[in-house]
C-alpha cells in the first residue's frame, strides 16, 4: 500500500515517450516493496502523458503529476521532493534503469548506518539501444567522519557525471539543502550540501544503468542545456562557474559548520578558486565580448 511507503521515487520528464515505459517497469520490479513512485511530467507534447497515465491507472503505487508547461529540469526535480512525505527519497531520470535490487540493498545501507545520508547505485553507462559502454566509477564514497572532508571532495569531482544524485536519500537530510536550482551544475551544489549532513556510499555491483543517447543531457550543446534547467531564461552570458562558487561559498558560510571545519572549506575554495582562475577570467572577457564562452 502507497500509505506503508518508505520511500518515493521521482521521476522527472519531458518528452520521454522513448524510454518513460522501460523506466517504470524498472523500478515496479524492485524487490524492496514498500515504495510510490512520482511522475513529473513537466508540460510533454509527445506520448508521455498517455504512458504516465496508463502505469498510473494499473498499480496504485504510482501517481501521474502533470504541469500545464515545461517549467525547467530544476524545478521539476525539486518539486517531487516537496511532494514526497517518506522516510527516503530517490530521483530516477526517465531515460535509464534500475536494477531490481536497488533500493534493497541501499535502503539496507541506511537502515544499518543513521550517518549515512546518501547510498547511490554503482552506474554502467548504456547506449539509446540499451547497449553496454562501460561501468563508469563516480569516486563520491564518502566514509569520512569530518563535513569538510566529504564537501571538499564533492567539489573536487563536480566535472562529473554527477550520478550519485540518482541514490537513495534519507529526506530529513534532503530537506536541509536548497534542493535544485535553475541552473546547470545545481545537483552538485545538492550532493555539497548533502555531504555536509553525512556520508556517502556507493554499494558494490552495477544497480543504475545510465542511458548516454543522443538526447541526453550529456550530449546537448549549451544553451540545451540551459534551456533544460530554466527554458523560461534566455540569457546569452550565463557566468556559471562564478555562479558555482557561490554557492559552494554560501554553504559554507550559512550552515551551522563547527570553525574549524569552516576554516578548512573556505582554504579548500581558495586553493580552487586559484587553482582555476583562467576559467573565471574568461567568464568575465567573454562577457564583456557579448559571447557565449565555450563551456561543457
Amino acid at each position: 500500500m502507497v500509505s506503508e511507503s518508505r520511500v518515493t521515487i521521482g521521476v522527472p520528464v519531458f518528452n520521454g515517450a522513448e524510454y518513460l515505459g522501460q523506466t517504470l517497469d524498472s523500478l515496479l520490479a524492485q524487490t524492496y516493496p514498500n515504495f510510490v513512485i512520482l511522475i513529473g511530467d513537466n508540460g510533454s507534447t509527445d506520448g508521455t502523458e498517455d504512458i504516465a497515465r496508463a502505469y498510473a491507472a494499473r498499480d496504485p503505487r504510482v501517481r501521474h503529476l502533470r504541469r500545464s508547461r515545461n517549467v525547467g529540469a530544476g524545478r521539476n526535480y525539486s518539486e517531487l521532493f516537496r511532494r514526497s512525505s517518506t522516510e527516503y527519497f530517490r530521483w530516477s531520470a526517465a531515460d535509464d534503469t534500475s536494477d531490481p535490487r536497488l533500493l534493497e540493498v541501499c535502503i539496507e545501507e541506511l537502515d544499518r548506518h543513521p550517518d549515512v545520508v546518501l547510498a547511490y547505485p554503482t552506474v554502467a553507462l548504456i547506449d539509446g539501444e540499451g547497449r553496454a559502454l562501460g561501468p563508469y566509477d563516480e569516486n563520491l564514497d564518502l566514509p569520512q567522519d569530518g563535513p569538510s572532508a566529504r564537501f571538499l571532495a564533492v567539489i573536487d569531482q563536480s566535472s562529473s557525471l554527477c550520478n550519485a544524485i540518482y541514490g537513495v536519500a534519507r529526506a530529513s537530510a534532503v530537506r536541509r539543502t536548497r534542493l535544485f536550482g535553475s541552473y546547470r551544475g545545481s545537483d552538485v551544489i545538492l550532493l555539497a550540501q548533502l555531504a555536509l549532513r553525512g556520508k556517502f556510499r556507493e554499494m558494490d555491483g552495477v544497480r543504475y544503468y545510465r542511458r548516454l543517447h543522443p538526447g541526453a543531457f550529456k550530449n546537448m550543446s549549451v544553451p540545451e542545456k540551459r534551456r533544460f534547467y530554466n527554458p523560461d531564461r534566455d540569457q546569452r552570458i550565463e557566468f556559471r562557474y562564478w555562479r558555482l562558487f557561490g554557492e559552494y561559498l554560501r554553504a559554507v558560510l550559512l550552515e551551522g559548520i563547527p570553525i574549524s571545519d569552516r576554516g578548512r572549506m573556505l582554504a579548500g575554495l581558495a586553493r580552487r578558486f586559484v587553482r582555476s582562475r583562467r576559467i573565471y577570467w574568461d567568464e568575465v572577457v567573454q562577457a564583456a565580448r557579448g559571447v557565449i564562452p565555450p563551456q561543457s
